[in-house]
C-alpha cells in the first residue's frame, strides 16, 4: 500500500475504533484535522449541500475534485464517499476508485445502492461483482469500503445485509458498513459474522463510542451529521435576525473564529 493507505488501514483496529468526521469542505476538513481527528472522510450529502443540491445530486468529477481537494488541504489519510460509483456497471465502478486513488485518497466506499426509488439495492451478485471489480481497481494502495445499504432504505433484513456483507468480504473488500444497523444485538451480530473491520454510522439511538468498542467496532463515522449541524446553526442565526432582530447568536462565534483561527493559522 502507499504511505497513506498503509497509515490508514492501520487505524482500523476493532475493539479501539478510529473515529472518522465527515467534513463537507475544505476548512471543516481543516478545523477537524487541527482537533485531533487522525483521518477524515467526505460526505456526499454534507458536500451537495455546500452546492445548494440534495444528496445523490453530485457527477462524479465533482466528487472527485472535491475529495482531492480535501486531501490536498490536510496532512492525515482521507477516504471519499462515493455512492455508489457512480455507475451500475462493474467495469464504472472500477473506472471510479480508479481515478479516486490517482486523486490521492487514501480510500473510497462503494454502496450496494442504485439510487433509483422503484429499484433501490442491486441484486447480491452484481453487487458482489461491483465490489469485486473495485477491489481490483483499488490494487494494493487502497483502502476499499464496501457497503450494503438496505437499513437505510426500509430492507430490515439483517439476514440479507450479513450475506452482503460477507459477499463483499469474499470479494475482498477491506472494510465492511451496513449503515442503519444501530441497535447493539445487530452490531454485535454483524460484527461477529464477518472478518473485516466494520465501520457504523453515528445516528440518533447508537451506542456510544465506548460501547460500539466493546462491540469490537473498528470504525465510527458521522455522514453528513456534522454538516447539517452546522447548517441548523446558520438557519437558527438567521431565524433570530429576522424575526427578533437580536444578536444572540454573536455568542456562539467565539468558539468557532478560534477553531478557524488555530486551524488556519499557516494560511
Amino acid at each position: 500500500m502507499s504511505t497513506n493507505a498503509a497509515a490508514f488501514a492501520a487505524l482500523h483496529r476493532p475493539g479501539h475504533p478510529l473515529l472518522l468526521p465527515n467534513p463537507w469542505d475544505i476548512g471543516s476538513a481543516k478545523i477537524l484535522e487541527s482537533l485531533g481527528f487522525q483521518a477524515l472522510a467526505t460526505t456526499s450529502s454534507g458536500y451537495a449541500a455546500t452546492l445548494g443540491r440534495a444528496d445523490g445530486a453530485v457527477t462524479r468529477d465533482e466528487a472527485i475534485g472535491h475529495a482531492a481537494a480535501v486531501t490536498a488541504a490536510v496532512g492525515v489519510p482521507v477516504s471519499a464517499d462515493l455512492e455508489n460509483c457512480f455507475a451500475d456497471d462493474p467495469e464504472g465502478v472500477a473506472e471510479t476508485v480508479r481515478l479516486a486513488k490517482a486523486a490521492g485518497l487514501a480510500g473510497c466506499s462503494v454502496e450496494d445502492a442504485t439510487g433509483r426509488d422503484q429499484d433501490p439495492i442491486y441484486d447480491p451478485g452484481l453487487a458482489a461483482e461491483r465490489v469485486a471489480a473495485a477491489v481490483e481497481a483499488a490494487g494494493d494502495g487502497f483502502v476499499l469500503t464496501a457497503r450494503a445499504e438496505n437499513h437505510l432504505h426500509g430492507r430490515e433484513d439483517l439476514d440479507d445485509t450479513i450475506a452482503r456483507l460477507l459477499s463483499f468480504q469474499e470479494a475482498g473488500a477491506h472494510v465492511l458498513y451496513a449503515p442503519g444497523v444501530t441497535a447493539a444485538d445487530q452490531v454485535a451480530t454483524v460484527v461477529a459474522a464477518v472478518q473485516r473491520p466494520v465501520n457504523v454510522l453515528a445516528l440518533v439511538g447508537a451506542p456510544s463510542v465506548s460501547e460500539l468498542a466493546e462491540l469490537g467496532v473498528a470504525r465510527v463515522s458521522v455522514g453528513g451529521a456534522f454538516a447539517f449541524a452546522a447548517y441548523g446553526a446558520l438557519a437558527e442565526a438567521g431565524r433570530e435576525l429576522l424575526g427578533g432582530g437580536t444578536y444572540g447568536y454573536l455568542a456562539r462565534t467565539r468558539d468557532g473564529r478560534a477553531a478557524a483561527g488555530e486551524a488556519f493559522a499557516d494560511h
